[in-house]
């Protein structure tokens, strides 16, 4: 078999961590490689020539599937305790956690991504062009732009100050240190960019039960599905299907599934459109209200985590202070005069200069110098650092929280009643009311804190003046000095108002269970929450019995979310409601099913639009064969009809054997072969579309029509054959393909190869002009023209 020629070396690595289970994935618009090593727990990502450039670790858990978005910006990675875990490129973390299954249950297996062009773009498009054209009216078209458009996705967002990093200590959870840098934080926090105001990126996840998860934007959840497929000889499939592929083209919103049979040998796999009729109509523009609900989720991440340290400083103020105010509190209760609390015993040193012998002591001995810098420290920093959160972190992702929910409430007063787009405006107003709340809690616990830093620094500049002075025989200069210049009545306010109790403790004290959810219930029945939270803390400075959960900032960040939660699940359910399932084309070969690709072409036809699907699979007992399955959908306003489905075989040249394959392009299938007249692999590059292709109706247990790939010469000729440079030794076993991009500079369509010893990996640059231009364009033309004429 002649080589037409060779493909050139890319780049190349030999990992440090073998690949587990060949569980690789190359980006799409960079040259990165993700690999699953070191007992299936940890998940790399790395560069060209061996460079790490991160590592993810999950205690206890598996790595069972991979798969990078469209984009190159995220890559997904199923676990096996059934979460998906969205890794962003330019961090270590996983910024995104999806539940997926329960991974006691089931284990994730599959996942693709995909990207869907809105159904009201060509509208858009068809309104500029019309614009345009108006040559006589306009002197400069380029700067014709529409302006509703513009408009919809203009980001108000852009123009407030940056979210700032939380601190590394203190978070909990999941998202502990996702929200803790400022690369990751703009990673999250990503304005929609106006190439993708239109566009719905996708997210299909397999398991083994046979479910089937969706969710679009990153991480909003549309829900799961089991799905069994129902042909026109079988009206409803039984038993559990798994899903093992998946394909779809931008402008089409009817996906297609590839669905196989649990367990056994199956020798049978379903073709399965899946319609996803939300996508091709929406009453809102799908791409701004899954950005919006995307970035409202982050922001109640990003809230939650912020008040977990809010929490965490606030004790810190007080753990260390009470330490040292428990260890005089017993002396002072046994003196032979009457027991005395250390606010009374403070505030009579304070008014009277006297020193009660217990106390004097303490000072002294107990809290002296040493104890005295440390509590001046934890309370110090304490306070400042709740200073910063609730000043750089709380309040603007609170303003943050209301831009998204002002816009979303002018949506649903936009569509009222007429269109279900998932959410009411009386939801909204609801989220926008605790949002009030959280502000007005936000400010007053600025304020108190404010307030108590300045009087602690005038108790801490007393108190140090009292232990020097107590520790001393003589009369110091500098300590009447001090004591001449002392505000006592700062002093005596802190004693009273902040030693043993603060103010603070009204919104970070912890409340019990019973308090929580009374005033949980009566929160749900109140018309306004702000006006409830007036009310309540006007009764608690009268002295009066007042709702303890309310003001709290816990209480008030969960509620939100709570009613935050109910909303995205409402939109979910009705995005839910717009997936429907066709009727299935089976795919037989009669044979125990080795490996399969399918592949989705572009939509041609737009009076009646067809989707072509082909579907490639080779069998486990013949790997010099494979079985080429094309099926035809046609689609009517986003909802599949009868598939018709045609089929033949393809043998390969008798020194080839199949090692992997994959589908290119619309044209393009590419098989990756051991020759047995030689060491190196060979590359081919089959035209599935060519007139060449023997292609006829397919029927279950019916012999395919058949094409023997022999050496042909001539324009005729119908694949082509690449070796490989610098090959050397290595030795393939899995093949991963990627298209051309131009995200992130020029990259070129390449393939990358995983070797036999699971630790290297090379990717080949497939050039411009591999394909022999003038070939595809004849034979590739040739066959779509036939079909358009069908």
């Amino acid at each position: 078999m002649a080589h037409t020629g060779e493909l050139s070396l890319f780049s190349s690595s030999k990992l440090s961590v073998p690949v587990l289970g060949g569980r690789l994935a190359s980006n799409p618009v960079i040259d990165l490689t993700a690999t699953v090593g070191d007992g299936g727990n940890v998940l790399c990502i790395w560069r060209a020539n061996d460079q790490l450039v991160s590592k993810h670790t999950e205690r206890n858990q598996k790595a069972e599937a991979l798969k990078w978005k469209e984009d190159g910006q995220f890559l997904a990675a199923g676990w096996s305790d059934g979460v998906v875990r969205l890794v962003g490129l330019e961090s270590s973390k996983a910024v995104h956690h999806i539940r997926v299954c329960d991974g006691a249950a089931a284990k994730i297996d599959f996942i693709g991504w995909s990207r869907n062009v809105a159904g009201r773009r060509p509208a858009r498009r068809g309104l500029s062009s019309k614009l345009q054209s108006w040559d006589i009216l306009l002197d400069d078209k380029k700067d014709i732009q529409d302006l509703p458009h513009e408009l919809t996705f203009l980001e108000v967002e852009t123009a407030l100050p940056k979210i700032s990093p939380l601190p590394v200590s203190g978070g909990s959870g999941d998202d502990m240190f996702v929200f803790s840098t400022t690369s990751s934080l703009e990673f999250v926090f990503r304005p929609v960019r106006p190439e993708d105001a239109d566009v719905v990126h996708v997210m299909v996840v397999g398991t083994t039960d046979g479910g089937i998860h969706l969710s679009i934007y990153d991480s909003f959840v549309i829900g799961s599905f089991k799905c069994a497929p129902r042909t026109a000889t079988a009206p409803s499939g039984s038993g559990v299907f798994q899903l093992c592929g998946h394909g779809s083209h931008p402008e089409s919103s009817t996906h297609v599934l590839l669905l196989r049979p649990q367990g056994g040998n199956p020798t049978s796999l379903y073709v399965t459109p899946m319609d996803l009729t939300f996508v091709h109509y929406s009453p809102v523009n799908l791409s701004l209200l899954a950005s919006k609900m995307t970035t409202l989720q982050n922001l109640l991440r990003y809230m939650k985590q912020t008040q977990s340290h809010m929490v965490s400083e606030w004790k810190s103020t007080r753990e260390l202070p009470g330490r040292f105010l428990n260890a005089v509190k017993e002396d002072l209760e046994k003196m032979p005069k009457g027991p005395v609390t250390i606010v009374q015993a403070l505030c009579h040193t304070v008014v009277t200069g006297h020193v009660f012998p217990p106390l004097k002591e303490w000072l002294v001995d107990s809290l002296a110098e040493r104890g005295h810098k440390r509590w001046d420290k934890a309370v110090v920093s304490g306070l400042e650092n709740l200073r910063s959160l609730v000043h750089e972190n709380f309040i603007p992702a609170l303003e943050r929280c209301g831009i998204i929910l002002s816009r979303l409430l002018g949506i649903a007063r936009f569509h009222d009643s007429r269109e279900n787009i998932g959410f009411t405006s009386a939801q909204i107003s609801r989220l926008m009311d605790i949002v009030s709340c959280l502000t007005v809690v936000a400010h007053k616990v600025l304020l108190c804190v404010m307030d108590e830093l300045d009087h602690f620094t005038t108790f801490s500049v007393w108190l140090r003046m009292e232990i020097d002075k107590q520790a001393s025989s003589t009369i110091n200069e500098d300590l009447t000095e001090k004591e001449a210049t002392m505000d006592n009545a700062k002093v005596l306010v802190y004693i009273q108002r902040y030693l043993a109790s603060s103010p603070l403790a009204l919104y970070f004290d912890e409340v019990t269970k019973e308090d929580y959810a009374k005033d949980q219930e009566l929160t749900e029945a109140g018309p306004s929450l702000l006006e409830l939270l007036d009310k309540q803390l006007k009764r608690q400075e009268a002295g009066q019995p007042y709702m303890r959960a309310l003001p709290h900032v816990d209480f008030l960040v969960n509620y939100l979310n709570n009613r935050a939660n109910t909303v995205f699940q409402d939109i979910a359910e009705a995005e839910k409601r717009g997936v429907r399932f066709g009727q299935a084309a089976e795919v037989s070969i009669g044979q125990k099913i080795w490996k399969q690709d399918i592949h989705m072409c572009s939509v041609r036809k737009k009076e009646h639009p067809q989707a072509r699907v082909f579907t490639a699979v080779a069998s486990e007992s013949d790997r010099g064969k494979m079985y080429l399955f094309r099926t035809v959908i046609p689609i009517i306003n986003g909802i599949s009809g009868t598939p018709v489905a045609s089929a033949c075989s393809v043998s390969l040249p008798k020194d080839a054997t199949i090692i992997d394959f994959k589908f290119l392009n619309d044209t393009a299938l590419l098989v990756l072969c051991h020759r047995k007249d030689g060491p190196s692999p060979v590359l081919l590059r089959i035209g599935y579309r060519s007139k060449l292709m023997p292609y006829s109706d397919y029927r279950k247990d019916q012999s395919l029509r058949n094409l023997e790939l022999e050496p042909l010469t001539g324009k005729t000729q119908m694949y082509l054959s690449f070796g490989f440079s610098r090959i050397g030794s290595f030795s393939p076993i899995q093949m991963e393909v990627q298209n051309a991009g131009t995200a992130r500079g020029n990259i070129p369509a390449r393939i990358c190869l995983l070797g036999r010893d699971k630790a290297g990996y090379k990717n080949y640059a497939l050039s411009e002009d591999w394909e022999m231009a003038e070939v595809e364009q004849e034979l590739g033309n040739m066959e779509i023209a036939v079909e358009e004429r069908v």
